[in-house]
């Protein structure tokens, strides 16, 4: 899925209270991130994990929408790859959240978290492999193939630093979706939150917005459906995203 684009600034995406520039990095901003950090809890516990952050684009977008409440907050955004992270501290510097969000270049497979406190929300756009995908793009290739963050090494690594009462959210394909599901299960994580998405209403599952946490008591399953049959942006895709968007 591809978001909604923006005139005003060239190499980037302006929202409504920052501006995202992705020129350099392997994933472009989309509707996939937009939807996840539009729609992933805010944490009880305000330390957030931003894993493969990118441009920024989720650390910003939680940072908006924690700094609404008057509380003090922290997110940590990092990734593999120098260019993003140079990207993102970048983006993050020249936001109104800029000493809320540190950005640093780590393997999230290999870090060091032996001093790290834990984390009330670990937020993911995750790599996946698409058999056939020709990626023409080392970059992209990299942000996107699941062999250089497997899924299950992710759960379990970021079972290492949620807090006990903590949530996990993602986004994933659909098939891949599945797929991460039962290893989720099988991982011991329980699934609290789920939005299935569709481009129309009479269209396929797309994409899959998931939340899983260590301990939870139901779940609650949703569908966001993006576009109305006059082929404008839903009441509910609006909604959910009017905080950010430019043109709602």
């Amino acid at each position: 899925m591809t978001s909604i684009s923006s005139p005003l600034r060239r190499g980037g995406f302006t929202f409504k209270q920052f501006f995202v520039g992705h020129d350099r990095c392997g994933m472009k901003v989309s509707t996939d991130g937009v939807l996840l950090g539009a729609w992933a809890p805010l944490p009880a516990i305000r330390r957030v994990l931003d894993i493969g952050t990118g441009s920024g684009l989720l650390a910003l977008m939680l940072a908006q929408r924690l700094s609404l409440e008057d509380t003090a907050f922290e997110i940590d955004a990092i990734d593999i790859d120098n260019l993003a992270v140079e990207q993102a501290i970048d983006n993050c510097t020249h936001s109104p959240w800029m000493a809320s969000i540190r950005v640093g270049q780590q393997d999230f497979l290999t870090w060091d978290l032996s001093s790290s406190l834990k984390y009330g929300l670990v937020i993911c756009n995750p790599p996946y492999f698409e058999q056939g995908q020709d990626y023409r793009d080392a970059q992209r290739e990299k942000a996107r193939d699941s062999r250089t963050l497997g899924h299950r090494d992710l759960l379990r690594r970021v079972a290492e630093v949620i807090a006990d009462d903590g949530c996990f959210s993602l986004i994933l394909p659909r098939l891949e979706a599945q797929r991460f599901e039962e290893l989720a299960h099988q991982e011991g994580w329980m699934l609290h939150q789920q939005c299935e998405v569709r481009e129309r209403i009479d269209a396929p599952v797309k994409r899959v917005l998931m939340t899983w946490c260590r301990h939870t008591l139901r779940c609650q399953r949703e569908q966001l459906i993006i576009r109305d049959p006059q082929d404008d942006y839903s009441a509910d895709f609006k909604s959910l995203t009017q905080q950010f968007y430019l043109a709602f």
